[in-house]
């Protein structure tokens, strides 16, 4: 007999490199390798031997290299996850992007809009997928209070905010000295900012007015330290937000946002690890989590579950999805416009915080609202 031809659509998962195997890259790794069927690690790129070996060998991952030019330079790499220091992020999506690679980038996308403006441009021209990671987009709760907005159940929103309290310890915060300047606004409310423009959607902020201090480690102000800041942003529908952080919460890793509107308020998020609460003669209590990557676990596998869908669409081997309406991976990834939008409102924050003065967002850049 003869065989019939019967064509198939690819079915393989994406082979992604990561790039940079510290703190953050090693559990973006993890969860490529443990977490998503669709992705796996192809190799690992970083200038620091141990540690590159040491994830290596903990994910079985056979290619591996102190050079990042031998990843973007294997054809066998079909995208690449940067999770190096934010001074490297812009010139690796531009490299990455030449090399023909689908991008994942951790937040921000560079230290200036030009710099990231131009890494932008490389990876539209190269016709690239790039994503940033804006992960709170991908928590269940956040993901549902941005469903009740664009379903009108709250009405215009008026009043917003959004806080990131890090996890700390009596002894308060590790090495100061070392936290760059405008490390709380570029690094830590950046989020924060994503997270209210998302919230928001169709505006774009207008002004922004930062006071900052370090209240919690006073002595390594003096080197440019800021711990502590309230940064009000007002957007070009009228809303106002405000965004807060602190370095050093005693009771947990507290991540918090809320929308009040014309109609009604949505919340989302809070510091404790279950819904369980004691009652005792001590008082009422609960757990409470302590680090980012157990607070949003399920959201950092989400958004890079749905980086990995984009990938394949693109190069033709998309499988179905399996997301619902109200499911986080359904939420429009966060990409160019958001990631500059955010960009943003944190140099204008950093600004601000050293004049005391307001500042126009428009002196920093010129911004457009992101899609849905």
């Amino acid at each position: 007999m003869t065989y019939l031809h019967h064509p198939v659509t690819e079915d393989r998962p994406v082979r992604i490199a990561v790039i940079g195997a510290g703190w953050i890259g090693k559990f973006h790794a993890e969860s490529i390798a443990l977490r998503i069927p669709t992705a796996r690690v192809e190799a690992i790129a970083d200038p620091v031997l141990p540690a590159l070996e040491a994830l290596a060998d903990k994910l079985g991952v056979t290619k591996i290299s102190t050079d990042i030019a031998d990843v973007l330079a294997d054809p066998d790499v079909d995208a690449v996850l940067i999770a190096t220091p934010l001074r490297f992020h812009s010139e690796l999506i531009t490299s990455a992007a030449k090399a023909g690679k689908d991008i994942f980038c951790e937040k921000p996308g560079g230290r200036t809009v030009e710099e990231l403006d131009a890494a932008i441009a490389a990876a539209e021209e190269a016709g690239v997928v790039l994503r940033f990671g804006f992960n709170r987009r991908y928590s269940a709760d956040f993901a549902a209070a941005r469903k009740l907005i664009d379903d009108g159940a709250i009405g215009v929103p008026q009043l917003l905010r959004s806080l990131t309290r890090d996890p700390g310890t009596e002894d308060g915060i590790n090495n100061p000295e070392r936290i760059a300047p405008g490390t709380i606004f570029l690094e830590t409310l950046i989020h924060d900012f994503d997270t209210l423009n998302w919230l928001n959607p169709g505006a774009v902020p207008v002004k922004v007015h930062a006071v900052a201090d370090a209240l919690v480690a006073p002595e390594a102000k003096a080197g440019g330290l800021l711990d502590t800041a309230v940064v009000t942003v007002t957007y070009s529908n009228g809303a106002i937000a405000v965004a807060e952080a602190n370095f050093n919460a005693l009771y947990g890793y507290d991540v918090r946002g809320e929308v009040f509107g014309s109609a009604g308020m949505v919340t989302a998020g809070g510091p404790q690890a279950t819904n369980a609460t004691s009652y005792t003669a001590a008082g009422i209590g609960s757990d409470t989590t302590r680090l980012n990557i157990d607070l949003f676990r399920d959201a950092y596998t989400a958004e890079l579950a749905h980086f990995a869908d984009d990938v394949a669409a693109r190069r033709g081997t998309q499988r179905e999805r399996t997301t619902t309406t109200n499911s986080p991976s359904a939420v429009a990834a966060p990409g160019g416009v958001d990631a500059r939008n955010a960009l943003a409102v944190a140099l204008a924050a950093f600004k601000s915080s050293e004049s005391g003065l307001p500042v126009e967002v428009s002196e920093v850049a010129d911004l457009q609202a992101a899609g849905a």
